[in-house]
């Protein structure tokens, strides 16, 4: 395909609608194959969940999606204040460490 001859206006249109097709071709590229696989091991008498298990089968999610993780931190006086230790400091930490506290004194 040559592109050379396109003006900039039909370039950057071409930018703008390209990733949009991309990702709708993708799609339609995997749902064919998968129902390709699927057919395949059916004949054989399995199915695809009996061979890779059910990674990412539902709707996109990650094997990890909704695993908690334990509270590494929890207030002294208020057992109900708790912090995995990820992310931003809670107020709470906060206040416990500007008032001469020590993140150690919360450890689980």
């Amino acid at each position: 395909m040559d592109i050379s001859n396109l003006s900039l206006a039909q370039l950057k249109e071409l930018e703008r609608i390209l990733p949009k097709e991309i990702l709708r071709r993708e799609m339609e590229e995997k749902a064919k194959v998968r129902k390709e696989l699927e057919a395949f091991v059916q004949a054989r008498g399995f199915s695809l969940g009996d061979l890779v298990g059910n990674v990412g089968v539902e709707r996109g999610r990650s094997s990890r999606s909704g695993s908690k993780v334990a509270p590494k931190y929890r207030h002294p006086r208020q057992a109900d204040l708790e912090w995995t230790g990820r992310g931003r400091k809670p107020k709470w930490v906060e206040d416990w460490l500007s008032s001469g506290g020590s993140i150690d004194q919360l450890l689980i």
